[in-house]
């Protein structure tokens, strides 16, 4: 018996179960690949265009030199931040205006961070639900043919080993299939978190060092690399 003739013989609870673990893989695996594509340079061409920025002798040509190595665009949109502040004033009178230029900085270097890092953190959510769910859909598919399994062995009133093996064993493949939609999801999660937190330091301390350079206050009084800026 084939495993599609299995899942046509079952109940709207086991089919519910196998089609939810069929999603969560289908995402999962979606999310994975997209996350890959996306972070194919880890922090290699993060570094090289903050090097490329420091390099240049102005902040329009900076722009560029960040635009030709940034191919996922995580240290641009800071650049490009500095570059609206200092090449259009914030409106006389208007609260954006008000405050030091430290404190104005910061603010558009904020904004500009965790909307980076919100682009870049999409779709971990999803793989840690999955990671941490699946396995359990699994185990109710489990339970739930077991239990379906035993009752027709006993309106059979057949109790051999024959009998009992084939629907259990059954029943025991979602317990696998939830394990190998889980573990997929975990180790990318886990190997996701790791370039993102490598990712998030590194354009933590190029703001930093941005404040450091283009703001007012002394190198002494700003907040160490490294530290979100708030």
């Amino acid at each position: 018996m084939t495993l599609l003739e299995q899942l046509m013989q079952g109940d709207g609870v086991s089919r519910g179960v196998t089609a939810l673990l069929l999603a969560m893989s289908i995402g999962s695996w979606v999310v994975i690949l997209w996350k890959t594509w996306f972070l194919r340079g880890g922090t290699r061409d993060l570094l090289r265009s903050v090097a490329a920025f420091w390099q240049a002798q102005a902040l329009d040509e900076a722009v560029d030199h960040v635009k030709a190595f940034d191919r996922n665009t995580l240290v641009l949109p800071s650049v490009l931040a500095l570059q609206g502040m200092t090449s259009t004033p914030a409106a006389k009178g208007s609260l954006g205006a008000s405050g030091a230029r430290d404190a104005r900085l910061t603010r558009v270097l904020r904004v500009a961070l965790h909307g980076t890092m919100r682009r870049v953190s999409a779709g971990q959510i999803l793989l840690a639900t999955v990671g941490a769910t699946a396995p359990f859909v699994g185990l109710l598919g489990t339970v739930w043919g077991i239990y379906h399994a035993l009752t027709r062995i006993t309106q059979s009133g057949a109790f051999t080993i024959d009998k009992v093996a084939g629907p259990v064993g059954e029943a025991l493949i979602m317990t696998a299939a939830g394990l190998a939609v889980a573990i997929p999801a975990v180790l990318a999660y886990n190997w996701f978190g790791r370039v993102i937190g490598r990712i998030e330091a590194e354009l933590e301390g190029f703001a930093h060092d941005l404040l450091a350079v283009f703001g007012e206050r002394p190198a002494a009084a700003l907040p160490p690399a490294g530290a979100m800026l708030v």
